[in-house]
């Protein structure tokens, strides 16, 4: 049941599937990713976590079940990413998944909030979809991965799509598509190591190449509590004063400077590390997020259990996300 004393409850890491990308995708998607190699999810006995990220329904029960008013439904780029097609087979699927989250959104209205992916690696096909997504979907929301094929999302050839979502006002939810290494691929490292590292590496980028000095207001949501990045400052910094060249794009600014220029889920699976971000970033720009299907069962239950109450859990389980989206932050009567 949703937690009465609460205004709003949103999910924003929750993971959807489209069946056609999907089947498209089939062995396709990179190396690390559910597609492929060890850890997949296409393998048998995850039939039924495939099922939820199918079928709104199901997730419109569950959410029921688990205290959640709304989901930010994602296209999992994991299982069902599209960058290793052609760019015009690219967008096609592309146009499909968000023709599809359209649809749950439809059928659910006041449920579920959509999001939009792009086919990136080519820049122009990519901002025709996002206009069209933006002015006839009505999306919100851009579900963009860490890097394509190799160029991190702060790289110069992206600030067509930065300047489009700072003008539309769209928010930004970032989520790693998977690791081509080959090093990850055992032990599910690309999971557990692989997603947090390429997080990292893309607030990095967007750092250092200077979309966060350019683009004073961008919202990004980094999923995963931004990975490793948020939690080894000191290094960074310390190059402020020792390679002063190091911040040329960044406006003389110290990359701990940016902490709170980005925004970060809770799915983080540890509450030390919750407890670091609140203390280091503070409650206002913390997302609730569960990574849904595969993740926190819980996830308003979690932030309090890290000592998140009151008018901040309030915040940190709808009121943030609410504001970031332009609409009340309670649920409708």
């Amino acid at each position: 049941m949703i937690p009465k004393e609460l205004p709003l409850v949103i999910d924003f890491h929750v993971h959807m599937l489209e069946e056609e990308v999907y089947k498209a995708s089939s062995g396709k998607t990179v190396i690390g990713g559910f597609g492929a190699g060890e850890g997949s999810m296409r393998r048998r006995g995850t039939e039924g976590l495939m099922a939820k990220m199918f079928s709104p329904a199901v997730q419109i029960a569950e959410m029921d079940a688990r205290g959640i008013d709304m989901n930010v439904i994602t296209a999992s780029t994991v299982i069902q990413g599209s960058s290793w097609a052609d760019p015009q087979t690219d967008l096609e699927l592309c146009r499909r998944c968000n023709d599809r989250t359209a649809e749950w959104v439809a059928q659910y209205p006041g449920r579920f909030i959509g999001s939009f992916v792009l086919p990136l690696q080519d820049m122009s096909l990519a901002m025709g979809e996002f206009e069209r997504c933006v002015r006839e979907l009505k999306f919100k929301v851009a579900n963009i991965s860490s890097n394509y094929l190799g160029n991190y999302m702060g790289a110069s050839l992206y600030r067509p799509f930065w300047d489009a979502v700072l003008a539309a006002d769209i928010t930004v939810w970032i989520h790693p598509e998977g690791i081509r290494d080959p090093w990850f691929q055992k032990y599910a490292l690309w999971n557990s190591v692989g997603q947090s590292i390429e997080e990292t590496k893309c607030m990095a980028s967007l750092i250092y190449e200077g979309v966060m000095t350019a683009y004073p207001g961008v919202k990004i949501i980094m999923a995963h509590g931004g990975g490793y990045f948020p939690h080894y400052m000191g290094r960074l910094d310390r190059n402020h004063g020792n390679r002063p060249d190091t911040v040329k794009n960044t406006g003389g600014k110290k990359p701990g400077d940016f902490l709170r220029s980005f925004y970060y889920d809770t799915c983080v699976y540890d509450p030390l590390v919750l407890k670091t971000l609140v203390e280091r970033i503070g409650v206002d720009r913390l997302i609730l997020g569960s990574d849904y299907p595969v993740g926190e069962p819980d996830p308003v239950g979690f932030a309090r259990n890290c000592g998140i109450t009151g008018a901040d859990l309030a915040a940190v389980a709808g009121g943030n996300a609410a504001q970031l989206l332009g609409m009340p932050a309670q649920r409708a009567a």
